[in-house]
């Protein structure tokens, strides 16, 4: 991505709750659910994305939370791949955030 491309692409993650990641060029971002079993359930509908796309995150669950780092490891950072996936993250998630 160009530096131009980058800032669309990113920029509406961003406004939408993501970071940027300390030390690292990757985003982040934390869910919050009711319970285990919606946060479970999130992780679940959002691994058959990522398999089906080959992109997979670097998560963490702890009982009602799940904290998520999108970066492409190939391309040595962010990449549209990880755009795509967070928007697809928001979608499954419903707006929950931390």
């Amino acid at each position: 991505m160009t530096p131009a491309e980058r800032e669309d692409l990113i920029s509406p993650l961003l406004a939408n709750g993501w970071a940027m990641a300390d030390g690292r060029d990757a985003i982040s971002k934390t869910y919050r659910f009711a319970n285990f079993i919606d946060a479970f359930g999130f992780m679940t509908r959002a691994a058959f994305w990522a398999e089906k796309w080959d992109h997979h995150p670097e998560w963490t669950n702890i009982y009602k939370t799940v904290a998520v780092t999108l970066t492409t490891h190939d391309a040595g950072g962010l990449s549209a791949r990880d755009v795509k996936l967070g928007e697809k993250l928001d979608e499954l998630a419903g707006g929950r955030l931390g």
